[in-house]
């Protein structure tokens, strides 16, 4: 086998194979000899099938499945020869003009480049913290609550408050036309809670059960149902039923029905503080996490492979589809979705990729056994058995392999946020938890 390796563009190269034309007759012949030991044939018993009618009926496929496997060995052992590291699979084209006995092959490809990161320390990254005050505590704890609230109808003369749940028949009309999901009947939405549009919710409020009105909604314009977005409708109600909700007490018996073993209101908020800790901890590493990936993508210098790109590109199609499916669209699997939509999220995900790949290995920053053994234990307290949720962890590689990418993250976070320019900001717990 002879070798040539040129350099074409950037990360382009392209290595000219050439092969015996013996050694790929001598193979084919081989793989027939095998394959007529067990093929069948009309009019012929099992084995006996002469090599002609073989190699008339399989001769083809075998001579391509020959060059595949001849040229795709000549390529592995030309790249490992010249240390190549290639990225993405390379584009093979049988050259026109080759010395007598071989066949020549031009096999194009990229390789992985080289990723130059800047001085971290000279970095500037913004790192968030916060903390999970009493204040915090009590809206949670108003949560649970929530969810085990009863409501009770109020009284004929009462009209329609904040926090109320209400029964009503509503059509709504534009320029004096019904319009596609304008009308419902016995429809229910809880007064105050955003479940409506903010003018729907305050034109019901004081209303009494058995009143009618009429009030203009405007449909703001980035509004999901694009034939009504921009547009001003005016919806006639009735109100049929008015419940008034009751919340329960924050008492002993309260906290039992949560499951809590120590059924004390100070156990309770001890349990809320502890989850909350738990999720703020994640939240928190999450954001920072991704101030250090955008530095670092700033910071750092490389030719990303078109290969990878596409080959992200395509995952992203697919998972685009795969959640279509998971919807309910019919035929998902073969939606027309534009690469273009994905290009440049690809392109960034590729090229950060390559700059923590970098920083992992020249840095020591992989992933300890002790650390996937503890976020995993981290992982598992949000949930009601957590050996349970560890044994299937650990007894999956793709899950450990997440586990392990999520590990990986957070070394080279700590690792930046231990050299770069700092300046650290307090999150209020509500923008945190609704960023």
């Amino acid at each position: 086998m002879t070798v040539q390796v040129e350099t074409l563009e950037k990360l382009q190269r392209r290595i000219t194979l050439t092969l015996p034309v013996t050694s790929i007759s001598g193979e084919v012949e081989t793989r027939l000899k095998k394959l007529a030991r067990t093929v069948k044939a009309d009019g012929f018993r099992p084995g006996k099938v002469p090599m002609s009618v073989v190699a008339q009926r399989y001769g083809y496929s075998v001579q391509y499945e020959v060059m595949n496997d001849k040229v795709g060995e000549a390529f592995n052992s030309a790249a490992n020869e010249a240390k190549l590291r290639v990225a993405g699979m390379p584009k093979i084209t049988q050259k026109d003009e080759a010395a007598d006995g071989v066949m020549a092959f031009d096999a194009t490809f990229e390789v992985y480049p080289e990723v130059k990161i800047g001085d971290l320390s000279a970095v500037s990254v913004e790192r968030v913290s916060t903390d999970v005050t009493e204040a915090a505590i009590d809206k949670t704890v108003d949560i649970l609550r929530k969810q085990r609230r009863t409501f009770q109808q109020r009284p004929s003369s009462e009209g329609a408050q904040e926090t109320d749940r209400v029964t009503i028949d509503f059509e709504g009309k534009i320029d004096g036309e019904p319009f596609a999901g304008g009308k419902a009947d016995a429809f229910q939405f809880i007064v105050g809670e955003g479940q409506m549009l903010p003018q729907f919710d305050q034109g019901v409020r004081g209303m009494k059960a058995g009143d009618n009105k009429t009030f203009p909604v405007a449909f703001p314009d980035d509004y999901q149902g694009k034939d009504v977005a921009g547009k001003e409708a005016d919806f006639l109600v009735t109100m049929k039923k008015i419940e008034a909700q009751h919340l329960p007490e924050v008492n002993e018996a309260f906290v039992k029905t949560l499951g809590i073993q120590d059924a004390t209101v100070e156990a309770l908020r001890a349990d809320v503080k502890k989850n909350l800790e738990r999720e703020v901890k994640f939240r928190v590493l999450s954001r920072n996490k991704a101030a250090v990936m955008d530095a670092l993508v700033g910071a750092a210098e490389l030719d990303v492979p078109t290969a990878l790109v596409e080959g992200e590109t395509e995952r992203m199609i697919e998972g685009a589809r795969a959640d279509l499916k998971q919807r309910g669209v019919k035929d998902a699997d073969k939606a027309p979705i534009p690469p273009e939509l994905f290009k440049d999220q690809a392109e960034r995900r590729v090229r950060l990729g390559l700059v923590v790949a970098e920083l992992v290995r020249t840095n020591n920053l992989q992933a300890k056994p002790e650390q996937l053994q503890a976020h995993i234990e981290e992982m598992s307290q949000s949930y009601e058995k957590p050996a349970e949720v560890m044994r299937w962890y650990l007894s999956d590689r793709q899950r450990m392999a997440e586990v392990e990418a999520i590990v990986i993250e957070s070394n080279v976070t700590a690792h930046v946020l231990g050299l770069a320019k700092l300046s650290d900001k307090v999150l209020p717990f509500d923008e945190l938890m609704t960023a």
